[in-house]
């Protein structure tokens, strides 16, 4: 309050808006004039505009008596310029450079904030500006003098040739017809700097006509600056309440709503984005999210929001796929746009992505390779198309990256039909487009979209394999018998031949058969998918003949170092799970079914040249105790021997370790400096 009275209100003054020069006025800003340069009325010569470009130029005169104005060098420049003739298509008919052109650029790309006052009688009268141009002076009269050099020196090499010749010679033209401009160049041309300074040469110039500071005319146009009605009606852009009157006074400028960021996370506020209306907000955040649960939808949109308006909104602009919603391959490519890796179309696109998103649909496992072979889409397109809904698993493919929302399938059963409808149509569509077969069609698991996906590991492939092997224990059982029965009778061998197995027989008791319920839980209780016969000395829980081990020792070890050259380092964990798909993939009645312990398999590692890796994992790790096993093939035969052991010590000091930390100690150690190729190539 103490400010104020110290500051008292003088006076008030009324504000108008004049309109009556609404987008026809502009503001010239000239150059710090030479003193050789008067601007009067008489020194604009001429005036041209481009209206659509807001380009101006003006040509000014020059007073050649001033006392400042160096005559001979206004002859020299009209000299180059025109030559010695003298004619109407002359720059300077005067022989003298006594004129100057201006040429306008724009000083401001958003000039509404700025206006043209006129204070009249207690009254500030408001304009506002349409443009603001600055004029600089132009230089293309000696663009002039340059052709008029070239043309002189063309004239004199010319006259030095015959002039005796009749005739030209006849010379052969070959006729060339230009191909059918593609979509894609047309774009790129027309994007081209050279297209648009061609569109700007062809706008016509509109010549004017310049009148005087005290000419009537101009008298008459400065009335325009004036409000011509001072009622409310007529200046009804000026009430306004105080935020919106701020908001006019101060608008954002254009380069700080280009700085703003325009989508969520790293480049849109999360308050911004909540300024806008609920389609835009869904349509931009499924835009940078790709794939997202209804639940964090409706979390980012904040409380308060309609779930109801959010599945009526995101039904726009993105799919259901195992329950979550994955944003529409139209919204990411838009109409008349085109890959930034192959140039291809935004609508070849759009189908290609859309197979993905169909075959997710239908399996929670896509093969990048089959998906190259159906869409012909370049490698870098359908990779793009994968990493936005799925992750790479290696050896397996690329598996959808988020798990099945099975909550809102339950609560959302018409959203869910609905959807399903949307995929019979697109699904026809496809058909046509890439002469699907039936084995595209055919999904790999029959409830893919009702239950999780099953994923059966290697080991569980085993397991499965000998419980159907004691399923028909009871046939082969008695194949069994009657097989030895028959040997027994013809008095043959200790070995007999079954049908796909080989078994070894010794001389036993058939007075009773052998009690098997001891090994019907333990792994080593089958060989070949039969139970050893009545007091054999087959392989039972483990115990196996000389020549037996032998052969499973050698199976064992030839697995063991295939693997590890071709993978250096293996979990414990890693190595069990390859070693149950190495036998899942052999024929029954494989040695290495007869049971391979977990010790056997530590052993056989140790043996066969690599060593265990006690890297010190973290107290609070999640792995299991297999996953903290560390295995790695000490020496391989290669130059890298040396440099694979200093990195194996390393890690088994610490289990994170900083790139240059390695590369600095690999010289240290071996004694050579490593560059970058060759250091990758040792971490890989």
């Amino acid at each position: 309050m103490a400010n104020e009275e110290d500051d008292p209100i003088i006076q008030e003054i009324d504000v108008f808006l004049a309109r009556s020069l609404l987008e026809k006025l502009y503001l010239f800003q000239y150059p710090i004039r030479p003193a050789s340069m008067t601007y009067d009325d008489v020194t604009h010569l001429s005036a041209k505009i481009k209206p659509k470009q807001q380009k101006v130029e003006l040509e000014m005169a020059i007073d050649t008596l001033n006392p400042n104005y160096c005559r001979s060098k206004g002859e020299q420049i009209a000299l180059n310029v025109d030559g010695t003739c003298t004619d109407e298509t002359s720059t300077y008919s005067s022989k003298l450079m006594d004129k100057q052109t201006f040429c306008s650029s724009q000083a401001a790309s958003n000039v509404s904030r700025y206006a043209a006052a006129v204070y009249k009688k207690g009254e500030l009268h408001l304009t506002p500006l349409h443009g603001i141009l600055q004029l600089r002076p132009s230089f293309t009269y000696l663009d002039k003098a340059d052709a008029k050099h070239r043309e002189r020196e063309a004239a004199n090499e010319g006259g030095d040739s015959s002039q005796d010749e009749a005739e030209d010679d006849v010379k052969q033209i070959t006729v060339r017809f230009s191909r059918p401009e593609t979509e894609q160049a047309r774009q790129r041309r027309v994007q081209s700097y050279e297209f648009l300074q061609k569109r700007q040469a062809e706008e016509h110039w509109v010549h004017l006509h310049y009148y005087g500071l005290k000419d009537s005319r101009s008298e008459h146009e400065r009335q325009y600056l004036f409000s011509q009605g001072h009622g409310l009606a007529e200046n009804t852009e000026l009430i306004k309440s105080p935020s919106e009157y701020l908001m006019m006074l101060m608008p954002p400028s254009v380069e700080e709503e280009n700085e703003k960021p325009m989508a969520p996370s790293n480049v849109l506020s999360m308050a911004q984005l909540r300024t806008l209306p609920l389609a835009d907000q869904i349509k931009i955040l499924m835009k940078n999210v790709k794939v997202m649960p209804f639940a964090n939808l409706l979390g980012l949109l904040g409380s308060g929001t309609d779930p109801t308006a959010v599945l009526r909104c995101v039904q726009q602009v993105a799919l259901l796929v195992q329950g979550n919603w994955v944003v529409k391959s139209d919204v990411l490519y838009p109409k008349d746009t085109s890959s930034p890796h192959s140039g291809v179309p935004a609508e070849v696109l759009c189908r290609g992505r859309d197979f993905v998103m169909w075959k997710f649909t239908q399996d929670r496992w896509v093969v990048r390779k089959e998906v190259a072979a159906v869409t012909k889409l370049c490698p870098e397109d359908v990779k793009d198309f994968l990493e936005h809904m799925s992750v790479a698993r290696i050896n397996k493919g690329w598996e959808f990256m988020l798990p099945y929302d099975e909550d809102f399938v339950k609560k959302h059963p018409d959203i869910v039909q609905r959807q399903q409808m949307l995929w019979m149509g697109i699904q026809a569509k496809l058909e046509k487009v890439y002469n699907l077969l039936k084995e595209h069609l055919t999904p790999k698991k029959q409830e893919a979209q009702s239950a999780h996906p099953l994923l059966v590991s290697g080991e569980q492939r085993v397991n499965m394999a000998k419980a159907k092997v004691k399923q028909n224990y009871g046939q082969l059982e008695k194949e069994f018998q009657r097989q030895k029965a028959e040997m027994k009778s013809n008095d043959s061998s200790a070995k007999t031949d079954v049908p796909n197995i080989r078994i070894k027989e010794e001389p036993v008791s058939v007075e009773e058969p052998m009690d098997t319920s001891a090994h019907e839980g333990l792994n080593n209780g089958l060989v070949n998918g039969l139970h050893p016969a009545q007091g054999s000395m087959d392989p039972v829980n483990g115990h196996l003949p000389g020549g037996c081990i032998d052969r499973v020792a050698q199976e064992l070890k030839a697995f063991v170092s295939s693997t590890f050259k071709k993978q250096f380092v293996l979990t414990l964990s890693e190595l069990k799970r390859l070693f149950n798909l190495h036998l899942a993939s052999l024929p029954p009645g494989h040695t290495l079914f007869s049971g391979i312990s977990d010790k056997m398999l530590q052993d056989m590692v140790l043996d066969t040249g690599c060593k265990q890796i006690l890297v010190p994992f973290p107290p609070q790790t999640a792995a299991s105790p297999d996953e903290l096993k560390v295995y790695a093939l000490w020496e391989a035969g290669d130059t890298y021997d040396q440099h694979r052991q200093v990195l194996l010590e390393i890690f088994s000091k610490n289990y994170r370790v900083r790139r240059n930390v390695i590369q600095t100690q690999l010289s240290q150690e071996c004694g050579e400096d490593l560059n970058k190729q060759e250091v990758d190539r040792v971490l890989k």
